[in-house]
């Protein structure tokens, strides 16, 4: 193999698992040590210039960097990541100086979002320190999108959100609320310089084909618009006798809400096995928790529907088999129907995205899936001065990565305003600080706690359940906080091999505590990870191989079982190991562009 090449930018973000897993790339091990020194305004600021919502997604957020955590390589659970990211919200002073100054005299451009959700307020919010003047458009009466209206109160409080929105709205946006945009040309002709659509993935599925469905009508709610309508106060009650169909986190949300309105009886029906359910595993906990059982391999079959009423369900039980490509199937068994008595069924079977006021000759192509054709990286569709994000981009996601599309949408704006091409895009803001402060002494606290992930304290389930607008989950203290992200093990802080000082006496390697160093002869990356001590079984994480030593040998670290732990460092008697903070920004609307090839 050649030598890693430590200056390219993407080695060492990759090396930082969370903050890669992460799609607005939130510098996470440097907010949870800023927890630690009880900083929680420097920490509140780093996560608000990347995922702009950090009490909102330190509730709700779907945690893709927890299951990434290097913790979870040695212990069972990995940081709290998440709960940490609220720690940083709950514990944060009224300062609000991070945000940042909106010139007064402004560039000229103006730009028109389409939809209040997470990416149209990202986008908001990156372009307007920028001079651009933005008009909102959204039917709702707040903004917020379906965090607003799908998300119950029990789990983000309204209060959280609107603080985080109209923080976004307050720094200059021409709000158009209660403004139901139905012609995208209406838009068009107002001449704006771009348009942002996010308008998300609003249309619930259904089940028409169904038999009673019909007939049943009455008593049958797609699951996001029933969760709207308790929202707005439209429904204020629930039947005894609830079914959910659906294994997804709106189906969490649904049966947990129906509880809250007064269901006795609340079942949740999945055709899949449990273990392959789309919700969150915590969303899943939560529902059992609170008694909703959740059955598995139940296919609807039919409505059941006596004297005009609903009276219940029949469902075929399945079982999953594979096809010889991989395919899953599900194969009725052999027996009879079953069936669910119930005066309620709520679908939460999917969504799907909606564009009733795109008119199809303004130049808008669709795929086969029926969302517009963009550009990955640009977020621009088929005509030049549009742009998506969010659901309405591809299709149903989650809010993180509604943010990072807003992100790079702010950015394809900004460069398409100024005439530039779209594809050469600004670099992140990277750097690689030597930790050293004394002989065995770092910048950085390196010992890290051998305590066991510390559990969300929750409220009194009875007095929860008797209140939907009552939050379940309290959040960490302070004290317990400051725990919790001593376990963190600084991942940001890398192990940087100097080979031209090495004398190879093998100091690292035996004291290394995962055997992930090791001096051996060069050969392809595939041999290289089967020589190894331990065998490098992830080709997702890179080998950090070294120049040529004296010997002939090459050092081989295995970057995935690494802990950082700096112990290598620590025992060197030449200094060959260092010990780097790397930090890692992502780029921002504005920021210089390298105009060199």
């Amino acid at each position: 193999m050649k030598p890693t090449n430590i200056d390219n930018p993407e080695y060492f973000h990759k090396v930082i698992d969370c903050q890669y897993a992460c799609p607005s790339h939130t510098p996470v091990p440097e907010y949870l040590r800023l927890i630690t020194q009880g900083k929680y305004d420097e920490a509140y600021k780093v996560n608000w210039i990347s995922n702009v919502f950090p009490g909102v997604l330190g509730r709700i957020c779907d945690r893709p960097c927890e299951p990434a955590c290097r913790r979870g390589r040695v212990e069972e659970n990995p940081v709290a990541i998440c709960r940490l990211k609220r720690v940083t919200y709950d514990y944060k002073s009224s300062d609000t100086s991070f945000v940042p100054a909106i010139p007064k005299k402004k560039n000229g451009k103006k730009i028109a979002l389409v939809g209040g959700g997470p990416a149209s307020l990202t986008v908001a919010r990156d372009l307007l320190p920028l001079g651009y003047e933005i008009d909102l458009y959204d039917d709702q009466s707040k903004a917020g999108g379906f965090i607003r209206t799908q998300v119950p109160s029990f789990r983000l409080p309204e209060k959280v959100l609107n603080e985080e929105v109209d923080r976004i709205i307050e720094m200059g946006i021409n709000t158009h609320f209660n403004h139901y945009v139905d012609s995208l040309k209406k838009i068009i002709d107002k001449n704006y310089d771009a348009i942002f659509i996010g308008t998300g993935a609003p249309r619930g599925r259904d089940l028409p084909d169904l038999p009673g469905r019909e007939a049943g009508d009455s008593s049958i709610f797609i699951g996001i618009q029933w969760l709207a309508a308790i929202l707005y106060r439209h429904i204020t009650n629930a039947p005894d006798r609830v079914l959910v169909l659906g294994g997804g986190n709106t189906a969490m949300d649904c049966c947990r809400m129906a509880k809250r309105l007064g269901a006795q009886d609340v079942k949740v029906m999945v055709r899949s096995p449990r273990e392959q359910m789309k919700a969150s595993p915590w969303e899943i906990e939560d529902a059992i928790d609170e008694g909703i059982p959740i059955i598995d391999n139940h296919s609807p079959v039919e409505f059941v529907v006596k004297a005009g009423k609903l009276v219940g369900m029949h469902f075929q039980k399945v079982q999953v088999r594979y096809t010889n490509d991989g395919k899953k199937e599900l194969v009725p068994l052999d027996a009879p129907p079953v069936f669910y008595p119930c005066d309620l069924v709520l679908l939460a079977v999917g969504q799907m995205n909606a564009f009733p006021y795109i008119e199809e000759d303004i130049g808008i192509e669709m795929n086969e899936r029926g969302t517009p054709k963009l550009d990955k990286i640009t977020h621009q569709s088929t005509v030049p001065h549009i742009f998506f994000g969010g659901d309405a981009a591809f299709g149903p996601r989650n809010v993180i990565t509604a943010v990072a599309h807003g992100h790079e949408a702010a950015i394809s704006i900004d460069i398409f305003c100024r005439g530039k091409d779209l594809h050469r895009r600004p670099a992140p803001k990277t750097s690689l600080l030597n930790q050293t402060m004394g002989m065995q002494e770092w910048l950085y606290d390196a010992k890290v706690t051998e305590d066991r992930r510390y559990a969300v304290p929750t409220v009194d389930r009875v007095k929860s359940l008797k209140n939907r607008l009552v939050e379940v989950e309290l959040g960490f203290s302070k004290k317990t906080g400051h725990q919790e992200s001593f376990r963190c093990l600084n991942c940001d802080v890398q192990t940087v091999f100097d080979h031209s000082t090495c004398i190879e006496c093998d100091a690292c390697v035996d004291i290394c505590p995962e055997s992930c160093i090791n001096f051996i002869e060069n050969a392809s990356e595939e041999e290289l990870r089967q020589n190894l001590t331990v065998a490098a079984d992830n080709p997702a994480q890179a080998l950090y191989v070294s120049d040529i030593l004296p010997t002939g040998r090459v050092m081989v670290k295995d970057e995935n079982v690494c802990l950082h732990c700096g112990l290598c460092a620590e025992r060197c008697p030449t200094a060959s190991w260092e010990m780097k903070k790397y930090t890692y920004n992502s780029a921002e609307a504005g920021d210089k562009i390298d105009e060199q090839d």
